[in-house]
């Protein structure tokens, strides 16, 4: 067993993808496990750009396989706002609670047939002088007039799932890593990790 970077500094992301690729011969290793404090710029302006970056950045620094993403909400009835800029959206320091209420306010006056919205993940997956794979997900859903639930993160509270009944912050974490635009991006991910290491390229 290895180490896989894990290109974020959100806590909640490494307990998801610890998850999401448990059974693999890999662990997940965090960026301040292996001391590395710098924050990426993310100066992209897609959602792959912003991904690749990252990895170009920290696979270098920490001589490991790294796995970099970036993902997001992107909402029909804004022209796909918040889209690259969801974790800044209601500014630099805002938390995930005043980027829900900038939200609804945005979309105070959008009738419920207009609400809807998709999450949208993509990873990039690099080896240190060894190659690049992109990977895409999506999660398709409609934004809610008020935050429900407390399971999940981000815009999770207003993300609902019309299959589902509830929001996104509503169903369990099993469910979530069935169904969210990151577990859709990781399977994908996880499947090309599966099948290196059958070949025996771990690194």
């Amino acid at each position: 067993m290895i180490d896989l970077l894990l290109a974020t500094h959100n806590e909640h992301k490494i307990t998801e993808y610890r998850s999401l690729l448990a059974g693999l011969p890999y662990r997940v290793a965090s960026l301040s496990e292996q001391g590395i404090t710098m924050k990426a710029p993310e100066s992209g302006a897609t959602f792959e750009e912003n991904a690749i970056e990252k990895a170009r950045i920290y696979a270098p620094l920490s001589r490991l396989p790294t796995l970099a993403e970036d993902s997001g909400l992107e909402v029909e009835a804004l022209g796909g706002e918040p889209g690259v800029l969801s974790a800044r959206y209601a500014g630099e320091n805002a938390s995930d609670a005043d980027r829900v209420r900038f939200l609804l306010d945005r979309m105070k006056d959008i009738p419920l047939e207009k609400r809807r919205a998709r999450f949208r993940c993509v990873i990039a997956l690099i080896w240190p002088g060894n190659g690049l794979e992109v990977f895409n997900g999506e999660c398709r859903g409609v934004i809610a007039f008020e935050p429900r639930g407390s399971l999940g993160f981000g815009y999770d509270p207003v993300f609902f799932l019309p299959e589902f009944g509830k929001t996104m912050a509503e169903v369990s974490a099993e469910t979530k890593n069935q169904i969210s635009h990151r577990a859709s991006a990781v399977r994908k991910a996880r499947q090309f990790l599966e099948r290196r290491a059958t070949e025996g390229i771990l690194r």
